[in-house]
């Protein structure tokens, strides 16, 4: 049964990113790096400025600080995608995905600006935080409820449900594969240590996102530049190799060209996420004075995951001897990969990696969709009943088949992305003037720039937050 709905899913998905996803995806992206004058390389000091101020934080107990909605948006990034789906992009498109992964990243940081602007703008105040994304701003901004519930609704499904069983998936059988651990065990495991922290709301995933992230992230990355060092003569031919197989005739004369293409697409935007629309849902929870901010800051989130962590992966398996002949893909690769270049180690290092970024991706999705749910109903038992039913697809990721959870998740992502392009499209607009009132600010030598909302006409009475 696994099978034959594996089968239709991979028909849908390919028609689905082929005619829908991956030309809207580019042109959005590159339509808004040109209306921002490339914003996400001319403002990389400015991110980082951003960056640092945030992690002093505030001293509102009940607010989330512009760092710690960074790490709730990167832990949910920074996962599976990183390691698993990285390999899976090697193993089924070759050195060339490499190449369509940056270039989403590159150019899709811009649409990352754009809707976490428009999140932080139209947000609301919730019972303990403030809240907003894609649904809000597609309710306020364009004044389509129905859109917004839509959205809500297909958010709840693709990361509360489908990416948390990736997640979980790729956690048993990253232990399966390094200690022999039945993937039963580990399935309540996990479940049970889900369910004990989403129970707790955001603040928790919040601080628990806030340790977590940056440590594995460094580990990771040290273990990487190790491994770049010691085969450091290597790296410029490695380089040549990825643009070659990105453009090279023999994988367009044999028809290979598509699949580089489709697979550095789709796992880029697995990993990064910009222009998904679930990054606004963390983006709106910060507490900052002026909207830009948090879009640059989360622009430079899209920078750190691909860019970096995702190239770290990348590098270590094309550096490695392991052949991409499709008989190794996932984790396994990842795995296989490591433990050639530094022993034994490598695949149970891998292992605890994983369960960090994977673990940390599973509460980082939740709060996503915990802000969904309330935009549809407030009604505390629908919350509870969603908890159980986040647990439960994290029991069945666990046990599931690799290839289905994979091509479930491309389906729900591309339908998901998809809306999400739409609105902020049309909502555009509105994030570069706000872009525009905090270059003036910025240019009067005003050192933090405080946004209201009279400083743009269009905005009504329906924004709240800045007045």
């Amino acid at each position: 049964m696994q099978e034959s709905l594996n089968n239709w899913v991979i028909l849908i998905n390919d028609w689905i990113w082929t005619f829908l996803i991956i030309l809207p995806l580019i042109c959005t992206g590159l339509y808004f790096t040109f209306r921002s004058h490339f914003i996400q390389f001319r403002k990389i000091k400015e991110m980082s400025r951003l960056l640092v101020e945030g992690v002093a934080g505030n001293n509102n107990k009940n607010a989330v600080s512009s760092f710690q909605a960074f790490c709730i948006a990167t832990a949910s990034r920074v996962g599976t995608g990183n390691l698993a789906g990285v390999a899976t992009a090697l193993a089924l498109g070759g050195a060339g995905a490499v190449f369509w992964m940056w270039l989403i990243a590159l150019i899709g940081s811009a649409s990352a600006f754009v809707e976490s602007t428009l999140a932080q703008i139209y947000k609301e105040k919730g019972k303990k935080s403030y809240i907003g994304g894609p649904a809000f701003y597609m309710k306020k901004g364009l004044k389509q409820k129905w859109m917004g519930t839509l959205f809500a609704a297909i958010i709840m499904v693709t990361f509360g449900m489908v990416f948390n069983s990736v997640q979980a998936n790729t956690i048993s059988l990253a232990f399966q594969e390094a200690l022999g651990v039945s993937r039963l065990w580990l399935a309540i495991l996990l479940t049970f240590f889900t369910v004990l922290t989403i129970f707790g709301g955001i603040h928790r995933i919040a601080k628990v996102s806030g340790i977590i992230v940056p440590i594995m992230a460094i580990a990771y990355i040290l273990v990487a530049f190790f491994i770049l060092i010691t085969h450091l003569p290597a790296i410029p031919s490695l380089i040549r190799h990825i643009f070659a197989n990105a453009f090279g005739f023999e994988q367009i004369l044999g028809g290979g060209i598509g699949a580089t293409i489709m697979q550095g697409v789709r796992r880029g935007l697995f990993s990064n996420e910009a222009g998904m629309g679930s990054a606004p849902n963390a983006a709106a929870t910060a507490s900052v004075s002026h909207p830009v901010k948090q879009g640059l800051i989360q622009a430079l989130s899209v920078f750190t995951d691909t860019l970096v962590i995702c190239s770290c992966t990348a590098f270590i398996i094309l550096l490695s001897d392991i052949p991409l002949d499709g008989s190794l893909k996932g984790i396994q690769l990842t795995q296989a990969a490591l433990t050639g270049e530094i022993g034994i180690f490598g695949k149970y290092f891998i292992a605890f990696c994983i369960l960090l970024f994977a673990f940390s991706s599973i509460v980082g999705n939740y709060s996503y969709c915990e802000t969904n749910l309330f935009f549809i109903s407030s009604k505390p038992v629908y919350l509870q009943l969603y908890r159980i039913g986040v647990g439960a697809m994290v029991l069945f990721g666990s046990l599931a088949g690799l290839d289905l959870v994979w091509n479930l998740a491309d389906l729900f992502m591309a339908i998901m992305t998809l809306t999400n392009l739409i609105a902020i499209l049309l909502l555009g607009k509105i994030a570069f003037k706000a872009l525009a009132d905090y270059n003036r600010q910025k240019k009067a030598g005003i050192k933090s720039p405080v946004f209201k909302s009279a400083s743009i006409p269009e905005l009504d009475e329906e924004v709240t937050e800045w007045k």
